[in-house]
């Protein structure tokens, strides 16, 4: 169910570190402890108009039940789940006007993954999509060694009725140590083509970060297209290589700290794991607390000593997903989210740029 770039983005970061909410049939649902399973009864019925007359049972039930795949309501009405005038029929038998369709089903946790009381920072939210700022050292999902304190344990809490989606409704990631917007479906519909809008490169992710490198030279780095894979001999790095799949990434817009240190605003259009890490480091202009990618390299001439020293001890690579734009999976409508820097990268731009006088 997850295209190509999102299966790409989940795989690396466990390393290194999309029912209806319009329905009020779950207004009193109460949050679920940790721990504690997280079933969600559905009972719906549902009366059939002149205009539906002669559709079959399935086809009908998958224009009325829009979270759930037909497949998944073929089976409801072959084992009873969905009945046809209270009663079971196959699934081929043709409606007529102001038969009643009724389902009743309980839907079970989608994955062993529990809900947690984690505040989340909630930038965009409707019917349909939620757009979430995570903070700096939040993982995205639970994985090897990270089974609690991540942003689907906080989801799950939230927002329990999505515990049946993928991910709890994620369509991409960003990695622990990276801050800033991720998107969302809340229903499986708004999942979907969320992701297949990532897929086709009609959402838009833009991201704000402090590298090593002077502005002349960043700029003749406007495009890069290098391809990314699996580092052969270190399996929780990525690199570029000849073998790797397709990754570009663009440099929107270049602001120079100082002689030797910038702030980028840079566009993907596609979605690799560690893409914009991988690549600047490709480049040999780093992100500035890149433990993985930087190196030594992150550390340029001309640095005062309180310089060197915030860079040196900046905690995570000074990298924000900052802009995030998306076609609206219901109302068409275009959507853009922003979020400002954060803090830790305005005080580390802040130091950089004292005393720079641009010519």
């Amino acid at each position: 169910m997850l295209d190509d770039e999102m299966i790409e983005d989940y795989e690396a970061d466990e390393a290194d570190e999309g029912i209806d909410d319009s329905d009020d049939d779950d207004a009193d649902y109460e949050a679920p402890t940790i721990g504690q399973a997280v079933p969600v009864i559905i009972d719906a019925s549902y009366t059939v108009t002149e205009e539906e007359a002669g559709l079959r049972i399935d086809k009908l039930a998958s224009l009325v039940f829009t979270d759930f795949s037909r497949a998944q309501l073929q089976g409801w009405i072959s084992d009873g789940s969905l009945l046809y005038n209270d009663s079971v029929q196959k699934p081929k038998i043709r409606v007529k006007v102001g038969d009643v369709i009724h389902l009743s089903t309980t839907l079970q946790q989608h994955s062993e993954d529990q809900p947690e009381d984690i505040d989340i920072e909630v930038v965009y939210e409707d019917d349909d999509v939620l757009v979430i700022n995570k903070p700096v050292g939040m993982v995205v999902h639970p994985g090897a060694g990270n089974q609690t304190g991540t942003l689907v344990n906080a989801l799950l809490y939230h927002y329990p009725q999505q515990h049946h989606l993928p991910r709890a409704g994620l369509v991409h990631r960003i990695d622990k140590d990276t801050s800033g917007l991720l998107l969302i479906g809340k229903t499986k519909p708004a999942q979907m083509a969320l992701m297949d809008q990532l897929k086709d490169k009609s959402v838009y992710r833009h991201y704000q970060c402090v590298v090593a490198g002077d502005a002349a030279s960043l700029l003749r780095h406007r495009r890069i297209d290098a391809p990314i894979g699996r580092h052969r001999s270190q399996r929780t790095k990525m690199t570029v290589m000849t073998a790797g799949r397709e990754a570009v990434t663009h440099l929107l817009n270049v602001t120079a700290l100082n002689g030797n240190y910038c702030l980028l605003d840079v566009g993907l259009e596609t979605g690799r794991t560690h893409q914009i890490r991988v690549h600047l480091s490709h480049i040999t202009y780093p992100i500035v607390g890149d433990r993985v990618y930087g190196g030594r390299r992150q550390l340029r001439a001309g640095l005062t000593e309180v310089q060197r020293q915030a860079i040196s001890n900046f905690p995570r690579q000074a990298l924000h997903a900052y802009t995030l734009g998306f076609v609206h999976p219901t109302t068409g409508e275009d959507v853009e989210v922003t979020t400002p820097i954060p803090e830790d990268m305005q005080q580390l731009m802040t130091v950089l740029s004292d005393g720079y006088d641009e010519e």
